[in-house]
């Protein structure tokens, strides 16, 4: 009987570790490959042979797929699961501001522990737990689920945090929203009640009727 050839046992290694992350959407933590059975030198093997590329520390990517459309956004939805996109960041995916986000704004609920992640640069806001689990949505970016806030809730979260990211930031997005988008009044003032600043918002809302 002839015995198999150590590269043989590698190189099977390596072809069942990129099945799993096939399976898995292409991208897979350290932790959760080693547990599904991927042996930690066939995982830097591939690191090294770059045919998985690293989104971030711990996470890694199979650089054989196309080219992600919102890595930031995938990443930290993969490395933060508990956090919500929002802010800035959920107002450039609703296309409602022309700022360009240098960091992704991350919502988690107040008292949580921060999340240690050194890329992409990410600036937390802590949420009251009666306004961070309402108007949270899934949208399926690059095969990958990333938990958004919705556009009316975005918009009265951009009022409520409007010390930290700019008054005008707000307004620009409320214009914008009344451009690019079927106006949902009801739902504007739901989330303005619930964030606490429909006073400050109803002039900005009149205006819009």
């Amino acid at each position: 009987m002839s015995r198999r050839h150590p590269i043989d046992r590698k190189t099977r290694g390596a072809e069942q570790a990129k099945g799993l992350f096939r399976r898995h959407g292409g991208v897979l933590s350290t932790s959760k490959a080693i547990r599904l059975g991927v042996h930690p030198r066939v995982l830097y093997g591939l690191r090294d042979s770059r045919a998985l590329e690293p989104l971030s520390r711990g996470l890694y990517r199979l650089s054989e797929m196309s080219p992600l459309d919102h890595p930031d956004l995938v990443t930290v939805a993969l490395r933060i699961p508990t956090g919500v996109v929002c802010l800035i960041s959920a107002l450039s995916f609703h296309e409602l501001t022309t700022e360009i986000p240098h960091e992704v704004h991350v919502a988690l609920t107040r008292g949580s522990e921060r999340p240690r992640i050194v890329h992409p640069p990410v600036r937390f806001f802590w949420f009251g737990e009666n306004t961070f689990g309402k108007g949270v949505e899934t949208h399926k970016l690059d095969g990958l689920p990333v938990r958004i806030y919705s556009v009316e809730k975005t918009l009265a979260d951009c009022f409520k945090f409007r010390n930290k990211i700019g008054l005008d930031t707000a307004i620009e997005a409320l214009k914008l929203y009344r451009e690019r988008r079927r106006l949902r009044i009801d739902a504007l003032v739901e989330f303005a009640r619930l964030c606490r600043v429909e006073r400050v918002m109803r002039p900005y809302l009149e205006a819009l009727l």
